[in-house]
């Protein structure tokens, strides 16, 4: 059986002061990345951000991007461009490993 890595939950559950303290990132700063876009934490009925695995990974992408000197805007297109090319990649990546296996 191959390895399948799982991807990150999508589920919001860690407050934002939770998430503040797992990624090292200011809780206003993470309400400036929602405002721009980079994040999208769900809401609870009352307004409250839930952040995600898959956040908390976004939000290591977005420090990489920061520490290599990118800026919010150049950010929020490398972000983009990274998720439309993995929904193009996806139908693509099931051929690709059949293939692999009949050879």
């Amino acid at each position: 059986m191959a390895f399948e890595p799982q991807r990150p939950s999508r589920r919001g559950v860690y407050g934002i002061s939770v998430m503040s303290e797992l990624s090292g990132i200011g809780p206003q700063t993470l309400r400036l990345y929602d405002r721009r876009g980079l994040l999208t934490p769900t809401r609870t009925d009352g307004g409250t951000r839930r952040y995600s695995e898959a956040d908390l990974v976004t939000l290591r992408r977005i420090t990489e991007l920061i520490a290599d000197g990118v800026n919010l805007i150049g950010i929020g297109l490398i972000l983009s461009l990274e998720a439309e090319n993995a929904a193009l990649a996806a139908p693509i990546t099931p051929c690709r490993e059949s293939a692999d296996a009949q050879r």
